[in-house]
């Protein structure tokens, strides 16, 4: 296997169970994870989402949220039973919320911070939202330091297993994530639906390169 998965560790390939596993798409916003979601939803996974967030500029082909995700620090949790078997999305600040009864596999999605910063900033100018209270240097910090902990968290639960896929590698290298994700999730998905829905045309925040 690619060093792509090196982050993945020897106790997520446990196979028994794996089809009563939360799998968890999570990761900074604007990182990639409504394509992450697209991506696992196209090779045949179970989505929980309600739908209440439609598609828009930002997020053409949907946002695949699930509102009472946000409600996690207030202790809602009565619906993660029937999230067994399934994927949702969760922002990596929301995480360390999650009751740990329950086997989780996280896929954490990475993307230059840069990127991040300029398509978050984008966002919130469509939205007539505040976007200039902190500057991009202090900002970027902030997330790194705020990964960082969410990192050290998950590496810490025994029973959450986590695969790192970096959003700007997989547009290139579809086909390596695919596998490496099915692999993952215990090698039942369609990996040929799972490339097939990369879409490059969506890159419109890039780095530039130096």
């Amino acid at each position: 296997m690619s060093n792509l998965f090196k982050k993945l560790r020897s106790r997520a390939m446990r196979q028994t169970g794996v089809n009563q596993d939360i799998v968890v798409v999570s990761g900074l916003p604007r990182s990639g994870t409504s394509m992450m979601m697209k991506m696992l939803e196209a090779g045949g996974m179970s989505v929980l989402s309600d739908g209440l967030r439609s598609a828009d500029i930002d997020n053409p082909k949907g946002y695949y949220e699930f509102e009472r995700v946000k409600q996690l620090p207030k202790g809602d949790v009565a619906w993660l039973p029937d999230a067994r078997g399934k994927v949702v999305k969760i922002i990596a600040a929301l995480l360390e919320y999650l009751p740990l009864g329950y086997t989780y596999r996280v896929i954490l999605m990475q993307r230059r911070m840069e990127e991040i910063l300029v398509s978050q900033r984008k966002m919130l100018a469509r939205r007539g939202e505040a976007a200039d209270t902190v500057n991009d240097t202090e900002m970027a910090l902030l997330f790194s330091k705020h990964l960082e902990k969410v990192r050290a968290w998950l590496t810490a639960q025994p029973r959450i297993a986590v695969l790192d896929v970096d959003y700007n590698v997989l547009l290139v290298e579809p086909e390596k994530y695919a596998t490496g994700i099915n692999t993952f999730l215990g090698g039942h998905l369609d990996g040929g639906r799972m490339v097939d829905v990369v879409d490059p045309q969506l890159y419109r925040n890039r780095a530039t390169q130096s």
